[in-house]
């Protein structure tokens, strides 16, 4: 059946290199040298009688044949990266690898993993917190906690919470010399910042929350600034400021009254995004993975509610 497969190595760096357009872009991505991509270009050339790729100056132009079987090859390396994730899953099905950004972990997911435990005995969590992309074909991971759009070709994505932005701050900012009443009192309070970093110009921040509460002599800008959002909400639970936060990360400090919403209104999120389960489309049935999803979406579910017995 597969006595006239070129060599693996060769179709992958045909595959890379038509990908990036380049030898060296694609020999950076296999952890080769350009010389030995070349190599292999050549040497599946060879072996097929067909010219891959027209070498100009500067620059790579796939021939006519490489275009026509390029997506065909694609399909097939997926069906291999769902084989082998399939085969993983079979050897491993006992742990559930679960990616979530910091804050959302710390703030909202581990205060419930108790509940977690209870629900799926049988399976043992592993959290890993931090905000890169998930990469599901190369990363260890089964299901990823992401803010975004919802948009991910390939993947499932389960929507979790709807996004909100208000300022909270601790209870004691309502009392002593300089009590937090309405908005024009936050001229003689701390602004806490999150820093967004690209996201920065179209997300939530104070500038937009004090146009649209009519403040427009309070500097927006001034305060005190946080790259990591839990760390901005820690500040604001020991009365250090008040912080523009998210609704998902500050429920559960709201209901246990380490913080209090002073002012009703609030902003959505003008760069559309949302909290959302990803998780690779050929797995999302995974017992494993469906019984995440299950609870995960209870939970939120029950938290919107206020039913949460955590509360």
């Amino acid at each position: 059946m597969f006595r006239d497969l070129p060599p693996l190595n060769a179709l992958r760096a045909f595959e890379a290199a038509a990908r990036h357009l380049s030898f060296t872009k694609a020999a950076e991505e296999l952890g080769v040298t350009p010389a030995a991509v070349s190599h292999q270009i050549k040497g599946l050339e060879d072996y097929l009688g067909v010219v891959l790729f027209q070498r100009l100056t500067r620059a790579l132009r796939l021939s006519e044949a490489a275009q026509a079987a390029l997506p065909v090859m694609r399909e097939g390396f997926a069906k291999l990266v769902e084989a082998s994730a399939r085969l993983g899953a079979h050897s491993d099905s006992g742990v559930l690898t679960v990616s979530a950004g910091p804050s959302l972990a710390a703030k909202w997911l581990v205060p419930r993993l108790d509940s977690f435990r209870q629900t799926c005995p049988d399976l043992d969590l592993r959290l890993d917190a931090n905000d890169e992309l998930t990469d599901f074909r190369r990363d260890d991971v089964d299901v990823a906690l992401r803010y975004g759009r919802g948009s991910y070709p390939g993947l499932r994505a389960d929507l979790l919470f709807d996004e909100q932005f208000f300022p909270v701050c601790s209870p004691r900012l309502m009392a002593g010399p300089r009590p937090l009443r309405l908005p024009g009192d936050l001229r003689h309070h701390t602004l806490l910042h999150l820093d967004w970093g690209a996201a920065e110009e179209t997300a939530p921040n104070w500038r937009m929350w004090l146009l649209a509460a009519g403040i427009e002599d309070i500097d927006p800008n001034r305060g005190s600034r946080f790259n990591i959002e839990s760390m901005a909400v820690q500040a604001a639970i020991e009365g250090q400021g008040v912080a523009l936060a998210s609704r998902a990360l500050v429920q559960d400090d709201l209901k246990q009254g380490r913080l209090i919403r002073p002012f009703e209104l609030s902003l959505g999120d003008e760069s559309g995004f949302s909290y959302y389960l990803v998780s690779p489309q050929a797995r999302a049935e995974e017992p494993k993975i469906a019984a995440f999803r299950d609870w995960i979406l209870a939970e939120v579910a029950a938290t919107e509610s206020g039913a949460d017995a955590r509360l």
